[in-house]
């Protein structure tokens, strides 16, 4: 059968473009790397890693899977000890090569003015590898009524940028920009701080001195991960918050009656699992949104300016006011569709963010939970069972990245229509998913090609010599973190 022949050129040389750049970015196996990032953006029937050498994108041996994900990031071993030193000076002052890559996919929103971010966190629970190190108790939510929510394993970090969408039903994407395992020593808000930091401090990269919008689950509502986020200048932080918090009103400055002493930092009290605390609002929003089946949702907003948290002498968060969102979702017959929301949206430019913008875009945060299924799913994101922990990190780069590139290529997956499909009205616009790109991937790159070189038979291995055995790798303890009120030590499962 013949392949399809693509129109737009300029779609072509975009991709091209940018495999080439992610084919440099990779210091040694090149050529490995990218057939595996193919065959794994590819994927239709894999369910294993080993599996994925059977891919007609990864014309390659099984074995080259394993030196791909231990070679894709990591340095020479026989580096020596002082270029290592230098290495390090070096990456500290230049910006994520890959990073920069990526970025280069966004187009600029143009109906918001300001660039959308995501963070959260998801398990990787390995609860049988003994010889797996600084595994720890991890959050993982459970189906069955009753049973707590936690597994062993790691967890990591993502943060992803969250494209503008030009219609409600469009598909959910949220791009990868960055992922970190979030050690013993770390918290999952102190690991997506060092994220945000790095991506906010980069002035090569095209959301440089604009408005950026970071959008949280309540773990990103602390005190210490919120004061953190307020030292960048061009980002606003909407956080959703638990309903028993309680926030205070800024006080009120009469300056006829002054008083000698210390001024007053906090105003009345405000409980938000307490109404009769509550004083009147700043603004009140009401809007309708029709769902995908046709139900018709009223949306009333309720916003308070600023508002204030307690703090402490290293985080004076009475520096830092934020506006309060409390929003309320009803049907047609008026009864509440699911409990009240809470929001607060801090930073310096917050005013520019109106509530209705503001609850639009954490409603867009949802799409990481989409892309944390599919990788999981689709891409065997949790399915390489590896007891070094350097190559788990490297896996889950080449996923993240093997994501991004079934984001380059959606606008390829809409000119391959199926045989059914053909006969569609031009103006039927099809939602292209990632489920969609990753059907048509392989169509599409062995008409467009690859960068690199193709492998090139070296014979049969000699192996190991008769009589030589492997050290068996030590077992390592479950590592539980403690809590604020015990010592330093780790304690050991």
């Amino acid at each position: 059968m013949r392949m399809p022949k693509f129109n737009n050129n300029k779609l072509i040389a975009r991709f091209q473009d940018f495999r080439q750049k992610i084919y440099n970015c990779f210091e040694s196996c090149s050529d490995a790397c990218m057939d595996l990032l193919d065959a794994l953006a590819g994927n239709t029937g894999a369910n294993s890693i080993a599996e994925l050498s059977l891919s007609p994108l990864f014309p390659r041996s099984y074995n080259s899977i394993y030196k791909a994900i231990q070679k894709s990031f990591n340095t020479n071993i026989q580096e020596k000890n002082n270029e290592v030193e230098e290495k390090e000076e070096k990456e500290q002052e230049e910006p994520n090569k890959l990073i920069r890559v990526v970025s280069e996919l966004i187009d600029q929103p143009q109906q918001r003015p300001f660039y959308l971010f995501g963070t959260d966190t998801t398990p990787h629970p390995r609860p049988y590898a003994r010889t797996l190190a600084e595994r720890g108790y991890i959050y993982q939510p459970n189906t069955i009524k009753g049973n707590k929510p936690i597994n062993i394993g790691h967890c990591y970090s993502i943060l992803s940028i969250l494209p503008e969408k030009e219609t409600d039903s469009h598909a959910a994407w949220a791009i990868p920009l960055s992922g970190e395992r979030v050690s013993l020593d770390q918290s999952g808000t102190g690991v997506a701080s060092d994220q945000i930091q790095s991506v906010m401090s980069d002035t090569s990269l095209p959301w440089s001195e604009k408005l950026c919008v970071l959008v949280g689950d309540t773990a990103y509502s602390e005190r210490s991960f919120l004061c953190e986020q307020s030292k960048h200048k061009n980002l606003v932080l909407i956080a959703r918050v638990r309903s028993n918090r309680i926030f205070y009103q800024s006080p009120l400055v009469d300056k006829s009656k002054k008083k000698p002493g210390r001024q007053k930092k906090y105003g009345e009290r405000f409980d938000l699992g307490d109404g009769e605390t509550w004083h009147g609002s700043s603004e009140t929003t009401q809007i309708q949104q029709t769902t995908r089946k046709g139900r018709l949702l009223n949306i009333t907003i309720l916003a308070w300016n600023q508002m204030l948290m307690r703090g402490t002498k290293e985080q004076k968060m009475y520096r830092h006011p934020f506006t309060l969102l409390r929003v309320h979702v009803t049907d047609d017959t008026g009864n509440s569709v699911w409990k009240p929301m809470w929001l607060i949206v801090i930073g310096d430019r917050r005013e520019e963010i109106s509530p209705t913008v503001a609850y639009q875009s954490f409603r867009q945060r949802f799409d990481l939970e989409h892309m944390f299924r599919f990788s999981k799913q689709r891409l065997l994101m949790t399915e390489f069972q590896t007891p070094d922990v350097e190559h788990e990190e490297n896996w889950i780069r080449l996923v993240m990245l093997s994501y991004v590139q079934l984001w380059a290529a959606k606008d390829l997956a809409s000119h391959l229509p199926r045989p059914w499909e053909r006969y569609l009205e031009q103006s039927n616009d099809k939602i292209v998913t990632p489920s969609v790109v990753q059907r048509d991937f392989q169509t599409i790159i062995s008409e467009i090609g690859k960068p690199g070189h193709s492998p090139k038979p070296r014979g049969n291995s000699l192996g190991r010599v008769t009589g030589q055995t492997q050290p068996k790798r030590s077992k390592h303890p479950v590592v539980k973190k403690q809590s604020k009120s015990t010592p330093d030590k780790q304690k050991a499962a």
